[in-house]
């Protein structure tokens, strides 16, 4: 036992000093399996493997000490001091770590990790991997460390606080495209499917994000998680609690485990004895697991109870489903009913049977769901916030369903997830998190932001801070030079997915599925919506690709997984639909450049396909083969842009065409020689507005332009088309110099140009009208409509 003053510093790797690791002879498997894990942590960071051994009188120099509080190992070190933690011994997954000086004859200075429960020592061993700069990501998604020759630690004392939500953590769901493929053909091919190596990553990175929970993959591509004895095992060695979704009660995985042919109906009016042996026999198999028990019926592929019609006849035959659930687990889990964790997820038709009436014991937790699209549907009242089961919240940041997929990048605005997340903790939802992840990647940095919310709420009662959190953590992946211009890039492409995520470019729907449709961003008006958009993925693209080309080596690799695809894909999935639309709508008016957006149309999908193949094929040497997936579903939105046949009229040899100046099929409204006029400049708004100039045939055209009002401002006043992809039209922008227009008038004035024979003229109106002025006006003003 220890007697001197606690360091503030410990060295872990010095020219003088190797640290080794102990953990407690008769403690848990985690204890075991997290310090392997942080010496190969201390070694990806030095190059130094520590000696990780369970006999602490062996241990001499500097040594870091694993155990929970209650351990005889760590008892022993405390000695009399083990007072001074006995309240921290009673609260859920809490830690200490502190530095100690010459705690035993042999060992000239100890870290001690010391957790109140298994997953407490766990995330302390966890907490000091991060402060030595090893990232939770850094196998999911290859995230090295910087290399340092010495490793200390500065003022290492902690203390942890209880997490903000008892039960944190993922559902794997929607796998088939990507993770069970990954898994079955690159990392785990024994098993051929996702099987407990698989799972033993996924835990270890539940446990470096401070999470406790897993809904294991359910899909038919996947066998039931209880269907590989190993998952089960390393479920326990990770101290991972195993639940089950919505559809799946009492941890049975209905879509891979119930046989009708053998089995009958899924059916509790008719076949009450089948579903019931179903049950009891996971009761049994799963009883020495940490779980959570999802209660209550639903059919088998996450449809409506089978048996009744009505919610009258739903209710109680319900309530007797619980009833018998609950008999199962007092039999073979615990005579306390009240000590197992339920839950009831009242997602979709249940709502609506929970609505009417449905009695829930008090001591289960009632799980609310968001409306797929990341807004909660309904949180707790006074009476329900009272309950000593609480509530939780089931939230989706992958979706397969209808009306819209969203299965291939991560689009769900952080800023929403911090909103809505905060929303239900303030009402009290703060006993069970569960975050529909699909296939894990792309969507690690809303994996992050969501457990560290259910970690440790309190910073995040600012709405700014997620912005803030966003900094630290590409600053902690990559370092401070670069995180300012990554933060911003990731900002603005998670606003331009709020937008309209990547998926649902195509103007399409799903259960059942249409064919695309052109989108509605518009191309003649609002200074060209759609241009606008493209103009902004292509500045993300430009900063993309500089950065890259700019990365340290070590980190080229999580740029790529964690920035580039995404960003870059969702820039060419916008592209694909906004180019074929101009296409389509620019052959409407005769423009020769119709041609060169339908190949850059096909150019966008084309470089998709491209950037996949890298994913899958190239990235990390090959690593995540089959991990990455552009079609999910095979849905239209994801296949090849299907550009209508179309011919030119050349005849007119060039046009030209003003913003908003078109009818609803957006043809030209005039011939050559008529006059066009643009919207109204209003000095209120003081807007700019675009004139078109093109070619209809691939001809060199030079073109002039001239005004007869100094009022009127033109971004360029000459030109050359030519019949090259890129030169065929060109934009000019009209403004107005409002210091030369006379005040309180409304002015009209031209702009002429000419080119090839032809001439066109564009009538331009400003309003410099002061309405303020007006006496007694207080109100709004028009501008265009």
């Amino acid at each position: 036992m220890f007697t001197a003053t606690s360091a503030a510093d410990f060295t872990l790797v010095s020219k003088n000093v190797k640290v080794s690791i102990v953990y407690g002879r008769n403690g848990n498997a985690i204890d075991s399996i997290t310090a392997n894990l942080l010496a190969q942590d201390i070694k990806s960071v030095t190059g130094y493997l520590p000696v990780v051994s369970n006999d602490i009188s062996k241990a001499k120099g500097s040594v870091i000490i694993i155990g929970s509080l209650s351990s005889k190992l760590v008892q022993d070190l405390l000695g009399p001091k083990a007072k001074e933690y006995l309240d921290l011994k009673d609260k859920w997954e809490s830690y200490i770590v502190k530095a100690i000086d010459k705690p035993y004859p042999n060992i000239d200075h100890a870290l001690l990790i010391a957790g109140s429960d298994k997953r407490g020592t766990a995330y302390g061993v966890f907490h000091i991997s991060e402060c030595i700069g090893v990232s939770p990501w850094n196998w999911w998604a290859d995230v090295h460390p910087v290399i340092r020759k010495e490793l200390m630690l500065h003022q290492v004392d902690y203390t942890s606080a209880p997490p903000s939500v008892k039960y944190r953590g993922i559902f794997l769901n929607d796998e088939d495209w990507c993770l069970q493929p990954w898994a079955a053909k690159t990392f785990e091919p024994e098993t051929g499917d996702i099987g407990p190596k698989t799972y033993a990553k996924i835990f270890e990175l539940l446990l470096r994000l401070k999470a406790n929970l897993i809904w294991p993959a359910m899909h038919p591509s996947t066998k039931a998680f209880y269907h590989y004895p190993g998952n089960k095992k390393v479920a326990e060695d990770y101290a991972i609690v195993i639940g089950s979704s919505h559809a799946e009660p009492m941890l049975r995985n209905n879509v891979g485990e119930w046989d009708v042919k053998t089995m009958g109906a899924f059916n509790y009016v008719i076949n009450k004895p089948t579903v019931q042996r179903y049950w009891e026999d996971r009761v049994k198999e799963s009883s020495r697991n940490d779980a959570i028990y999802t209660l209550g019926m639903r059919g088998v592929h996450d449809s409506g109870i089978e048996g009744v019609k009505t919610i009258a006849e739903t209710v109680p035959l319900l309530e007797r489903i619980i009833v018998d659930q609950r008999d199962m687990l007092k039999k073979y889990v615990n005579e306390k009913i009240t000590t197992i964790p339920q839950a009831f997820t009242v997602y979709k038709e249940v709502l609506e049977v929970y609505d009417g009436g449905l009695k829930l014991p008090e001591d289960v937790t009632v799980v609310w769901p968001d409306d797929n699209y990341g807004y909660i549907q309904r949180l707790s009242n006074q009476a329900e916030q009272e309950r000593p089961g609480s509530s939780g919240i089931y939230y989706h940041a992958s979706y397969w369903g209808r009306p819209h997929d969203y299965l291939w990048l991560s689009s769900t605005n952080p800023s929403l997830i911090r909103e809505e997340m905060m929303k239900a903790y303030e009402m009290k939802s703060d006993r069970l998190w569960v975050l529909n992840v699909g296939d894990i990647k792309p969507l690690e940095y809303n994996i992050q932001l969501f457990l560290d919310m259910a970690y440790n709420a309190a910073p995040f009662n600012k709405s700014e801070y997620v912005k803030s959190h966003m900094l630290n953590w590409t600053t902690g992946i990559f370092g401070s030079q670069k995180a300012d211009a990554i933060n911003a890039i990731m900002w603005e492409y998670y606003q331009l997915a709020f937008e309209r995520r990547p998926e649902f470019m195509g103007w399409s729907q799903t259960e059942p599925t249409t064919k695309t449709n052109y989108t509605e961003y518009n191309h003649f008006y609002y200074g060209d919506e759609a241009q606008q958009r493209i103009d902004r993925y292509n500045v993300l693209e430009s900063k993309l690709k500089k950065l890259r080309n700019e990365m340290d080596e070590k980190d080229k690799d999580a740029f790529y997984e964690l920035v580039y695809y995404p960003v870059v894909s969702a820039a060419l999935m916008n592209k694909k639909f906004l180019y074929r639309d101009k296409c389509y709508l620019y052959a409407k008016q005769n423009r020769a450049s119709a041609y060169d957006f339908a190949d850059l149309s096909r150019q966008a999908y084309d470089s998709i396909v491209s950037e996949t193949n890298y994913y899958n094929n190239q990235l990390a040497g090959g690593k995540w083969k089959y991990m990455m997936s552009m079609n999910p579903r095979g849905l239209p939105v994801y296949q090849e842009p299907v550009i209508s046949n179309f011919v030119i009229d050349k005849s007119g040899l060039f046009d030209v065409i003003p913003e908003g100046f078109v009818n609803k099929d957006s043809a030209l409204i005039s011939g050559s020689s008529k006059k066009l006029s643009m919207p109204v400049f209003n000095h209120y708004t003081d807007r700019k507005y675009f004139i078109d100039v093109f070619l209809n045939d691939n001809q060199r055209v030079e073109w002039t332009s001239a005004i007869n009002a100094n009022w009127i401002k033109l971004s360029q006043e000459k030109g050359v088309l030519e019949g090259i992809s890129g030169k065929k039209q060109t934009r000019i922008w009209v403004s107005i110099d409002w210091k030369n227009v006379p005040g309180n008038e409304k002015l009209s004035g031209q702009i002429t140009i000419k080119g090839a024979g032809k001439e066109f003229i564009v009538e331009v109106s400003a309003n410099n009208e002061d309405y303020r002025a007006l006496k007694g006006y207080d109100g709004f003003i028009e501008d265009n409509g």
